[in-house]
């Protein structure tokens, strides 16, 4: 008989530190792309999206706390390639991560459901872990700033509001599309690939068209989001709301387009107003779809066990009543 060669596991310490490493690198490497497309606002720098947070909730709501010692190195990885390590940095880094960690636990305590099929998932996501927990990371930051003298009080308010939007665009545009991901399936052949692929052509071709037009028409954009929401729900509403996002932030950093003759705040204020109602309309009509859809499943399942049932339940009494007749001659 052929010898069993027997395979050990990794020890957990090994397990651990590899996974402190990836959580580590993937939210370095958001942290990056999000400084890609930076925008000044009366000589402060922000971000309009900071993705590294959406990346941050996403791994806790997957993989739970030992995912924080992750998010810390790469918040302090992010923070050190930007400034020389100090309190400032430090009260930035403490933020960054106790700020998705609070996201999570209020996430958990309200029964939130990585599926986002249910219409309470996506205003939990919305309302919790974006806006509410969000308020720690840019408090923090924009505090911390203040009190060691890099960040005039004037400036306070503006950076502060700025940072709060971009940390919870991070969370409600791309927490949704990485817990996509991360449960997907190839689907089956369907006739909805040409629609789907009609989409994705149409979306790809009219946002930047009306993003770089002249003409304010940015409005055009939510038709094709309503759109993509309404037959694809999360996994055509999200790419589509991130992606319009994406042109929309570029454009604003080139102040072109519809974003062209504008100062520095009302670029900023503008991007922000449209980044948010883009995450908002996406995730929450998206929740709702899903969730009646997942209701109405819910109901032809019931209605046809029910029929089964009372197909069983006549056919026993069939095979009774004649045996009953049979017995009777």
């Amino acid at each position: 008989m052929a010898a069993v060669v027997g395979i050990h596991a990794w020890p957990r310490p090994a397990v651990l530190a590899c996974e402190t490493l990836l959580v580590a690198v993937c939210y370095y490497a958001a942290g990056r792309l999000g400084l890609s497309q930076q925008l000044v606002a009366d000589g402060a720098v922000v971000t309009p999206i900071w993705p590294p947070t959406g990346v941050a909730v996403t791994c806790l709501l997957l993989f739970g706390f030992r995912c924080v010692p992750g998010i810390a190195v790469g918040a302090l990885l992010v923070v050190a390639s930007l400034s020389t390590p100090g309190l400032s940095a430090a009260g930035i880094v403490l933020g960054n991560t106790v700020a998705p960690v609070c996201a999570f636990l209020m996430l958990r305590a309200v029964g939130f459901r990585v599926s986002l099929s249910r219409l309470r998932d996506g205003l939990a996501l919305v309302f919790l872990g974006a806006l509410t927990a969000m308020l720690i990371s840019s408090g923090t930051g924009a505090g911390v700033l203040l009190l060691t003298d890099k960040l005039a009080p004037d400036d306070f308010w503006l950076v502060w509001l700025a940072w709060w939007v971009g940390d919870a665009m991070g969370v409600v545009l791309v927490t949704p599309l990485l817990l996509l991901l991360h449960r997907a399936r190839r689907p089956p052949p369907s006739g909805r690939w040409a629609e789907a692929v009609g989409l994705a052509l149409v979306v790809c071709v009219l946002v930047p068209m009306v993003t770089y037009s002249s003409v304010s028409a940015l409005f055009l954009v939510y038709p094709l989001l309503v759109w993509a929401a309404l037959r694809f729900q999360l996994a055509g509403g999200m790419p589509c709301a991130l992606f319009a996002s994406v042109v929309a932030t570029v454009a604003a950093r080139q102040e072109t387009g519809s974003f062209g003759g504008l100062t520095d705040v009302e670029t900023m204020m503008k991007l922000q107003a449209f980044n948010g109602t883009l995450g908002l309309t996406a995730l929450l009509l998206s929740s709702v779809i899903s969730e009646q859809l997942n209701t109405r499943r819910s109901v032809e399942r019931a209605c046809h066990e029910l029929v089964e049932a009372l197909q069983h339940l006549n056919a026993g009494g069939s095979g009774t009543t004649g045996a009953a007749g049979r017995d009777a001659r």
